[in-house]
């Protein structure tokens, strides 16, 4: 019997439902009277709006505003300063994901040009092939430069896990894992959110792979506190107008809870086997700093005191230059949701994909690779 094979996808992108949806949408706001603020906390979130031309679908209905969900974009400069600095201690690789190498430090210098060089820099797909690295060269100090949200964090605290198993000594990680629900609650609290008129957010949508490690629970605080509704979403054209149509249908009817469209991949508890491995290796920073939010209480992880031989931000001492960002790069403030990509006037002459000068261009989740692929097309 020919078993037939369905892309579940499809059902997601199904150009009927969209049109159905957006007719739903618009006439729900136009009862309510007035445009939806809404922010897309991830920047997978972004890409699928402007990809799939939903900003422009629900203008003048919704407003969309870009938040800081792309780990790349949050790196402050200093982290991306000490990533250069090891890089270039004697006898040492070092490996991270793609995106960060091109990234500028203070001196504009990225680890790509390092890696030009003649330093040992490399890109790795999984972290856990930094575990052959480092046995294949016994000689070499390998160090994993760990960035992400949730999502990508279970996987940092095997590899700290498998290298303490396989009692390997040249290996060691420097851990720049944040928290997203702690942004969330930052940009709730922040004084341009305060001030009336500065940056006004009506609900958010709520980051679909994160909340498949965390769940859904930690996002009922700020639903209730702050009076905003959150629904966490897919990524599918579909998944995003469900997902806002939830929003209006929430506003509407005057409530602000937490709602789960991404039913097929997030629950309530999240993956708790991986809770479980984070919770074994990590433990909170008391406090980091994010590009554009500046510190953040408790919004990062630090290696714990049992896999301390392994943190290499306690095996290794350089020092870094004074942090210093390019002065007419604003990517803080699309981080913050303050300003559009477009705002900038580096924007798409001096500043592109191939020679990005924030963070917000380099990365492939940055709001302004967004814009710059969608909107100049």
């Amino acid at each position: 019997m020919k078993v037939m094979k369905v892309d579940i996808r499809s059902e997601f992108k199904d150009g009927e439902k969209v049109k159905a949806l957006e007719l739903k949408i618009k006439r729900d706001i136009e009862r309510f009277g007035s445009e939806v603020y809404i922010m897309e906390f991830c920047g997978g979130h972004t890409h699928s709006i402007m990809k799939y031309g939903i900003d422009e679908l629900l203008k003048g209905y919704v407003k969309f505003v870009h938040g800081p969900g792309c780990p790349v974009c949050v790196m402050p400069m200093q982290r991306i300063d000490l990533a250069i600095e090891l890089a270039k201690l004697p006898n040492t690789v070092l490996c991270t994901y793609g995106d960060l190498l091109r990234v500028p430090g203070s001196s504009r210098k990225s680890l790509l040009s390092l890696r030009s060089e003649g330093y040992n820099v490399r890109v790795v797909y999984s972290c856990l092939d930094t575990l052959k690295i480092a046995q294949e060269n016994p000689e070499k100090e390998v160090i994993f430069f760990a960035i992400g949200f949730e999502t990508t964090t279970p996987q940092t605290a095997v590899l700290i896990k498998k290298a303490k198993a396989l009692g390997l000594k040249n290996l060691s990680v420097v851990s720049n894992h944040v928290i997203t629900p702690a942004a969330i609650q930052h940009i709730l609290n922040s004084p341009e959110m305060r001030q009336i008129g500065k940056v006004k957010i009506d609900a958010f949508i709520g980051p679909g792979h994160v909340s498949v490690i965390i769940g859904t629970r930690p996002y009922h605080y700020f639903a209730e506190e702050f009076q905003k509704p959150v629904v966490i979403s897919g990524f599918e054209p579909v998944d995003v107008m469900q997902s806002v149509y939830m929003i209006i249908r929430q506003i509407l009817e005057k409530r602000a809870v937490v709602e789960n469209q991404y039913t097929r991949f997030v629950s309530y508890e999240g993956n708790l086997k991986a809770q479980k491995l984070v919770s074994e290796v990590f433990e909170l920073r008391k406090e980091f700093e994010w590009r554009g939010l500046g510190i953040v209480p408790y919004s990062a992880l630090k290696i714990n005191k049992f896999y301390k031989d392994f943190d290499a931000e306690n095996k290794f001492s350089v020092d870094l230059p004074k942090p210093k960002e390019h002065p007419a790069c604003i990517c803080g403030k699309v981080i913050r949701g303050v300003a559009l990509p477009t705002d900038c006037k580096l924007f798409g002459n001096v500043c592109t994909p191939s020679n990005p000068i924030g963070s917000c261009m380099v990365s492939s989740e940055g709001a302004c690779a967004a814009y710059f692929k969608y909107k100049n097309m």
